[in-house]
């Protein structure tokens, strides 16, 4: 896997760098810590950054390049990210208070809206990844949030547990579902094949092929509040969402509840 480490020196990347090497922990992993300047002149601070960063890096993985790019930091991320081919982009979470809100909106979630590979957003605390909550709305399919999940759980070292999460609200996710269903658990969905019942299926069988343990579950009620709760509920180590591009409204909306997960988790966020 080629990982991407976007660090500016601070002690959220520093929490970044360190999860990263928790993941690179094999010989053949590739990983990249990057910095970002805004001009040439600003050059001489990148030693201590990257200096840095080699020091945190170096005991806990063997293979360690290092960027340095010129320009708005966004912009040049994803840009390294897409040019580097990277399968994950890693970045730490400052996080904004009220007014901060006001004028600005944080890195991390400008990056959500133009990354071309999965991104994941270190923040709050930082255990040892052995619960894994999966959001999957059905957006997709085949799903390539739960592709993706199974091809980190590899990564991880120890006995994961991924609980696959779908929320149905009062206007269904899929067609055809009869207000019955609305309140049913995911096994009655199953059962029954319903539409999210063959999503909750496709994805434990995904899961399965690469010999990953997982619990299908469902909630009912608003996207965000239950992915919400059942994050903190369940003590999950990291959660997977998705966000997608489209029109430019749905793009709005889809973002919009992302973006509220991101900002309201108090623990790492892996968007596909």
């Amino acid at each position: 896997m080629r990982i991407l480490i976007a660090t500016s020196g601070s002690s959220y990347s520093d929490v970044a760098l360190h999860f990263g090497a928790h993941l690179a922990h094999s010989a053949s992993d590739q990983l990249t810590v990057l910095t970002v300047i805004k001009n040439k002149t600003d050059r001489p601070r990148t030693t201590a950054i990257l200096d840095r960063a080699n020091d945190l890096l170096e005991p806990l993985t063997p293979n360690v390049q290092s960027e340095v790019r010129i320009g708005h930091i966004v912009e040049e991320i994803t840009r390294e990210a897409e040019e580097g081919e990277y399968d994950l982009l890693i970045v730490g979470y400052k996080p904004k208070n009220l007014v901060e809100r006001l004028y600005s909106r944080s890195v991390a979630l400008q990056i959500v809206e133009r990354t071309p590979c999965p991104l994941m957003i270190v923040k709050g605390r930082f255990n040892p990844i052995q619960r894994i909550l999966l959001c999957d709305s059905g957006a997709k399919s085949p799903s390539s949030i739960t592709q993706f999940a199974s091809k980190l759980a590899e990564q991880i070292e120890g006995q994961e547990q991924i609980t696959i999460l779908h929320v149905m609200s009062q206007i269904s996710a899929g067609p055809g579902v009869v207000s019955g269903q609305l309140r049913a658990e995911a096994e009655d969905l199953i059962q029954e094949d319903t539409p999210e019942g063959k999503l909750l299926r496709q994805d434990v069988h995904i899961l399965r092929e690469s010999s990953i343990s997982s619990v299908p579950k469902v909630r009912h009620g608003l996207v965000v509040d239950e992915i919400l709760d059942e994050a903190c509920t369940g003590d999950y180590d990291l959660v997977i969402i998705g966000a997608h591009r489209g029109d430019r409204w749905h793009r709005i909306l889809l973002d919009n509840l992302a973006g509220q997960i991101i900002d309201k988790l108090d623990r790492p966020v892996l968007v596909v």
